[in-house]
């Protein structure tokens, strides 16, 4: 897994091996980031990457220096991994919480420029967090839901739905307040 760009491009990171995520393709991810990297400033964004994973959708958020990076992660083993590298990489404003998404949703107080949520594909539920974005009002203004999900999944039909973008086997639909 590589940092794309920013401060760190090209930085490797290796999980260790008891983590069971299922990290963005590399493909994937550089694509979203040069779509994003059109629409948004991102040393003006704060950003809710949920389902952190290895964290590697948080460090190139962190690497394009975001004003500030909130990842949450409810296993033990990848918090802890995602917390360790981003004090390695002496990210600022950067802050790894080890919690159940859909609960941090429900009491979160803060609003975010970019939510981006990677539940595993298998998670059943894992939609409800369009929902609970919205109704907790959590998007600034011009800001963005990023959900990623397999081919299986349409939400075109959704209020908020703004587009889709496909890479391989990664779908982005995107949100918007």
């Amino acid at each position: 897994m590589r940092i794309i760009s920013g401060k760190y491009r090209g930085r490797t990171i290796t999980p260790p091996r008891n983590l069971r995520a299922r990290p963005t393709t590399d493909f994937a991810k550089e694509n979203l980031f040069n779509v994003l990297g059109n629409l948004v400033d991102f040393e003006e964004c704060d950003i809710l990457d949920l389902f952190s994973g290895t964290g590697s959708i948080s460090y190139e958020f962190a690497s394009r220096e975001a004003r500030s990076v909130t990842s949450v992660e409810i296993n033990s083993v990848h918090h802890n991994f995602i917390r360790n590298t981003a004090r390695e990489l002496d990210f600022d404003n950067f802050y790894a919480v080890k919690a159940n998404v859909f609960l941090y949703l429900k009491s979160c107080a803060k609003q975010f420029d970019i939510i981006f949520s990677d539940a595993p594909y298998d998670l059943e539920g894992s939609a409800e967090v369009i929902s609970l974005v919205f109704e907790r009002n959590l998007l600034r203004e011009d800001g963005f839901l990023i959900f990623e999900h397999s081919k299986e999944y349409d939400f075109s039909e959704h209020e908020k739905f703004w587009q889709q973008r496909s890479y391989g086997s990664v779908q982005f639909s995107f949100f918007k307040k």
